[in-house]
């Protein structure tokens, strides 16, 4: 059986990749931060489907508790799926800062830097021995990193950091046919950033006017991509940015 590792997996994009990836067949290591009941829901939902699912707490901004998660991690395999490894490492879990260039603090760029970008290198460092040769690693970046809306130069900022360090990473993991590659999500409809985005009937409208398919992404559009890119026959792709946004800012 294939094991994906989820991080940011009770909620929002997260929660989306853990039941489509489990509808294929895959066991779901998932992480949450601080909504354990969120968690367990995709957990039930998963066994209610007749897949396997485990809910690891981790703060993704945390580097100093990286080594007890990755030992609960070792721990949950053996105990779950008599593993030592996991296949697929998904780094998704994060947060959003919208707020003017000008207006954006030091405390709100530092929380950014902790989980998306300091937070992704060194997980995934401390993984590197958890994860299977020829496994995959998929690291959740933004549109925003092509394209420029006012209000997120330092998420946007994170996420190019994240898709540099894809291509650094698919080099040097290159040797033990690991791939790792980055899928950007245009603007969905969660409670990202507050849920502007699906809460916002302009902000909305806005978006789906200058989107080619005509509408704001759904959850549902990236699980089913991520689960498209992960349980596929793309094992000869690395390095690689895929955009998953409808034709946002073409």
């Amino acid at each position: 059986m294939t094991i994906a590792l989820i991080t940011g997996g009770s909620r929002g994009l997260g929660r989306s990749a853990a039941l489509h990836l489990a509808r294929q067949g895959c066991g779901i290591i998932l992480t949450y931060q601080t909504n354990a009941a969120a968690a367990q829901d995709v957990v039930a939902a998963i066994a209610a489907a007749g897949g396997k699912a485990v809910a690891l707490q981790l703060d993704a901004a945390d580097v100093k508790a990286i080594p007890v998660f990755v030992a609960r991690l070792r721990e949950a395999l053996r105990q779950s799926w008599s593993r030592e490894t996991i296949d697929i490492l998904v780094n998704n879990a994060g947060h959003g800062v919208h707020k003017p260039f000008a207006e954006t603090t030091e405390a709100d760029f530092d929380g950014l830097v902790a989980v998306h970008l300091k937070g992704v290198f060194f997980l995934t460092q401390a993984l590197l021995p958890v994860i299977a040769d020829g496994g995959r690693i998929l690291n959740v970046s933004s549109g925003l990193a092509r394209f420029a809306l006012s209000g997120y130069a330092a998420y946007a900022s994170m996420k190019g950091g994240v898709e540099v360090l894809t291509r650094y990473l698919a080099r040097e993991l290159g040797a033990r046919r690991i791939a790792v590659n980055t899928i950007a999500p245009g603007a969905i409809e969660t409670d990202f950033g507050g849920g502007a985005v699906r809460d916002s009937a302009e902000l909305n409208r806005m978006i789906a006017s200058n989107t080619a398919l005509g509408r704001v992404g759904l959850p549902d559009d990236i699980g089913h991509a991520i689960t498209a890119l992960l349980s596929g026959g793309l094992h000869w792709m690395t390095g690689q940015r895929i955009e998953v946004s409808g034709g946002q800012n073409l």
